[in-house]
């Protein structure tokens, strides 16, 4: 009876066991199929739509070539290169050209410019001594007025939070070299698997469990695009799970070449700060600087190759590495029959020649893309630029942004040198614009050009110093029944209670006195003394209006310390100050853009050149000539030779208060130049606008080959030879003369004693006796 009993008890207890384990798999069933319901929705929501935020794309002005254009062979060739075109020894394709002492032929690159698409042209470009000669369209046999290059990819506007930037490609438009190699490296049997591969899960397997932690993946193209789109990098069991479902699922909704399209422009290849470079279309802008239907198949070897471990075979950081990894791709190629063995041998030779430095060829300018950011703001959401894709065009001249950074970083080092100042002491800016149109053409917001960090040329507000003399001399030029450029101001001291009951006793720069000045002198010598006595002449709101119609946004308080600078502006905000006297008085506001569209090139927005007269046209040109003076003659005498003998540039040199800040702002008839140099501490640095911004200053003006202004009076300019003693009106009797300019109706009319029209006849003695 016992022994009855007992076998009852087991199989009782068999029952309850299978009972539990059939509700344990059904529970867990119903689990699993809600889990796979969950995988299912997130998948289909986020991978349905808009898969990827689109950061808009940030383009620098194109190059324009037209016969008459001053360019030679040589300046050609460098753009061209600058934009990722190769030098071939026949036109193999978009990209590539042959250059000749005086001929350069050329294949560009279609392009969606914002006004219209330009096709793919060949082009024959020949070169006489003053520039471009003609250009021939090779297929039309047929000359042509003007084309344009397409032009450099300099930033994209990324969202912060994420630092994603990537460029998008189709399917179609990947090479088939890529396409096919990316599988023969990663993942041979795509086109095979259902998402996972059980045979990589069994070898990576049993090798995790011998070292007892996960060592060795078996992931698939799918699950990679799983992980990385969907999940996190971490490497556990759990994850490798949800991956695995994730990637079935992923496969059972999508074609394959959608999910290997996807993962092309997905896969992460490159890091630089913040800003995340993904996908083959970005990452090779990223490293060749050019397009990826133009690499060649050693590039798409070191690509492909990159894939493995962006930071582990990084080319820039570990040359030898990468190319290590590129030969072992070369090699799969070869075994996978996609190149033969004379394309295997010619690419193992090539060296890893990836383009920049550590930033690569996209977001070069980041000071400049700060500019555009800013100037975008209030027309459109930071979603619209982050998100939507857009194709921005704008004014940076890539040609006189090299000049201006290599200029600056160059001169400031050798500064330093000289005076035997510890590198990095010094900080610098530079700003340059176009005469017509205020396009700002160039901008560095510090000597580290690439960090996209504090931006000195936008926000850095420092005193301008002597800057503000030209704005004084201009309000009492206004007033020409008082002021002329040889009016004589006496340099004399000055004592004067403010309002805070403090003395203020200005000094000139060399402490000394020099008797009374024509005003054009005092401005070239920039003399503090005859300065501030013009300006309390005229008055100093007066001269804060001069400030203000000329772009001065600033708060300045209306103090006579004004006068000598006590003036705070950043380099773009006197960019546009001066920018404002080279136009003749007309004013534009500076601007960073041209135009916006879609990403399929719809336009959004035009930004078209506005122009005001800000200033009457007869004073800004006699303070201008006035500045020339100060080139010729005065404080700018060291940007003499920045131009060929005979020909005028315009500027002025600034200093402030125990040499903290050195500047210089001047312009020729095309661009308009702003340097500054200090410390970013405010301390002294022992330069003055002289010894310091000005050496600066006339590098870049030499490199850019400026045009010299031809000061051509307006209207309502009259020149009249001037007796240089007493500023009466002069002849060849007079041995000291200068030919000054008036407004018309304002010269003097009185000879001088020295001129041969003032001798006086015995009844003119007379005369005046009886009178």
């Amino acid at each position: 009876m016992a022994r009855s009993s007992k076998r009852i008890s087991l199989r009782q207890v068999v029952y309850v066991l299978l009972a539990t384990l059939i509700v344990a798999i059904s529970v867990g069933g119903m689990l699993l199929s809600g889990y796979l319901v969950q995988l299912d929705q997130e998948i289909r929501t986020r991978f349905a739509g808009s898969r990827w935020a689109l950061p808009s794309q940030v383009y620098a002005a194109a190059l324009d070539l037209y016969p008459g254009r001053n360019l030679n062979a040589a300046d050609l060739r460098h753009e061209l290169e600058r934009i990722g075109y190769r030098p071939s020894p026949a036109l193999t394709g978009p990209g590539t050209f042959v250059a000749g002492s005086d001929r350069i032929e050329v294949a560009i690159r279609e392009f969606q410019f914002w006004d219209g698409a330009q096709p793919e042209l060949r082009l024959g470009v020949r070169f006489d001594g003053a520039g471009i000669a003609q250009i021939d369209d090779l297929e039309a046999g047929a000359p042509r007025d003007i084309v344009r290059l397409d032009p450099m990819l300099i930033g994209s506007i990324y969202p912060q939070q994420q630092g994603e930037d990537r460029v998008l490609l189709r399917l179609e438009e990947v090479p088939p070299l890529l396409r096919d190699g990316l599988i023969a490296v990663e993942d041979r049997g795509f086109y095979e698997h259902f998402g996972i591969s059980i045979r990589g899960i069994l070898r990576a397997a049993l090798a995790n469990v011998k070292a007892g932690r996960v060592v060795q993946g078996a992931s698939t193209i799918t699950q990679q695009l799983v992980k990385n789109f969907f999940l996190t990098s971490e490497r556990d069991w759990a994850r490798k799970a949800k991956e695995a479902l994730m990637a079935l699922l992923l496969e059972a909704h999508y074609a394959k070449d959608e999910i290997l399209e996807a993962y092309i422009n997905e896969i992460h290849l490159g890091q630089e700060g913040n800003r995340a470079v993904h996908g083959f279309g970005l990452g090779s802008r990223f490293y060749f600087n050019k397009p990826v239907d133009e690499l060649q198949v050693h590039e798409i070897a070191l690509l492909v190759g990159v894939v493995k471990g962006s930071s582990q075979y990084n080319p820039r950081r570990n040359p030898e590495r990468a190319l290590a990894r590129r030969d072992l791709v070369l090699r799969v190629f070869l075994e996978a029959g996609l190149i033969d063995e004379d394309t295997y041998v010619a690419a193992l030779a090539e060296p890893i020649a990836v383009t920049g430095g550590t930033g690569g060829s996209v977001a070069r300018y980041p000071a400049f893309v700060d500019l555009v950011k800013r100037q975008l703001k209030g027309q459109y959401q930071d979603s619209d630029l982050t998100n939507e894709g857009l194709r921005i065009f704008t004014t940076l001249e890539p040609r006189a942004q090299e000049v201006l950074e290599r200029n600056l970083a160059e001169g400031i080092a050798k500064l330093e040198k000289d005076r035997k100042l510890p590198e990095q002491t010094l900080q610098t800016a530079g700003v340059i614009t176009s005469v017509d149109g205020g396009e700002v053409l160039a901008m560095v917001g510090g000597r580290d050009f690439r960090y996209a960090g504090f931006n000195r040329a936008l926000d850095s507000r420092r005193s301008i110093g002597s800057l503000v003399k030209p704005f004084v001399f201009l309000s009492a030029l206004q007033n020409p029944d008082r002021f002329n450029l040889h009016t004589l101001i006496e340099d004399e001291p000055i004592e004067m209670k403010l309002p805070n009951r403090q003395t203020w006793a200005p000094k000139n720069y060399d402490k000394k006195l020099h008797g009374p000045q024509p005003l054009y002198l005092a401005l070239a010598h920039s003399y503090n003394l005859p300065t501030v006595r013009a300006g309390l002449e005229v008055g100093v709101e007066r001269v804060l209006e001069t400030l203000r119609a000329t772009g001065y946004k600033g708060d300045a308080q209306p103090l006579p310390s004004v006068f000598l600078g006590a003036v705070d502006a950043s380099p773009l905000e006197v960019a546009q100050m001066y920018g404002t006297l080279a136009a003749a008085g007309y004013q534009s506001e500076l601007s960073a853009i041209r135009s916006v569209t879609t990403k399929e090139g719809e336009p959004l927005n035009r930004y078209p050149i506005k122009v005001r007269q800000a200033l009457p046209e007869g004073p800004a040109y006699l303070i201008n000539w006035g500045m020339t003076k100060v080139i010729e003659l005065g404080t700018g005498r060291g940007a003499l030779s920045a131009v060929p003998p005979g020909t005028a540039l315009a500027g002025k040199t600034g200093t402030t208060d125990d040499l903290r800040d050195s500047w210089f702002a001047g312009f020729g008839a095309d661009r308009v130049s702003v340097v500054w140099m200090g410390r970013d501490d405010y301390k002294s640095m022992g330069f003055t606008g002289s010894s310091g911004a000005l050496v600066l200053w006339t590098r870049v003006m030499k490199d850019l080959k400026v045009r010299g202004l031809d000061m051509l009076p307006p209207p309502d300019i009259q020149e009249q030879l001037t007796d240089r003693f007493t500023g009466l009106k002069a002849d060849e009797g007079c041995l000291s003369v200068v030919l000054l300019p008036y407004l018309r109706g304002h010269a003097p009319t009185d000879y001088a004693p020295c001129a041969h029209a003032a001798e006086r006849t015995p009844l003119d003695w007379l005369r005046e006796i009886f009178e």
